[in-house]
């Protein structure tokens, strides 16, 4: 049986100090870092925690449009810069006092999009991903399945194709 995990208070790179350290917009938060401690930093989910609170829905809202607005504009072209990346993460917060942050989860695909999107991938080895996303988005799976019949797919995939 796996245990619970235990928040560790005394471990800056806890998710719980750093949303606490978020929210009060600690701007030394990333200095008072050790050089170790800096390379384990992950400014991604900082991101996905601090975006995303419970409680006043206009809190809510604000912290939601900051993220949008301040910090993923651009936040990936300084992806080497992680305590500029933590300063950026600091803009989301309104210093309204300690919040209670939540984890986004990412967008669950359903399985028949996941295998179209396998079999596309193979077919066109040089679209990246978001590009097959486009298609997907673009063609219903229907269409999508009645023009790899027709250019020849493989029964055995089509077959998988069609439980889905």
């Amino acid at each position: 049986m796996g245990t619970k995990s235990k928040r560790d208070y005394n471990d800056p790179l806890s998710i719980w100090n750093e949303m606490a350290a978020l929210d009060r917009k600690d701007y030394d938060y990333y200095n008072r870092l050790t050089d170790e401690q800096k390379k384990q930093f992950s400014p991604y989910l900082l991101l996905r925690w601090g975006s995303m609170i419970e409680g006043n829905s206009d809190l809510q809202k604000y912290y939601l449009l900051a993220a949008n607005s301040f910090t993923n504009q651009n936040f990936w072209s300084i992806q080497k810069h992680k305590k500029l990346q933590w300063l950026v993460c600091c803009t989301m917060s309104p210093e309204c006092g300690k919040q209670r942050h939540g984890w986004i989860a990412g967008k669950k695909e359903k399985k028949s999009s996941d295998d179209l999107r396998k079999i596309l991938l193979s077919l066109y080895p040089v679209l990246k991903s978001d590009e097959i996303d486009l298609l997907l988005k673009i063609h219903s799976s229907e269409e999508i399945k009645k023009w790899l019949k027709e250019v020849g797919l493989l029964e055995k995939e089509s077959k998988n194709l069609q439980k889905s």
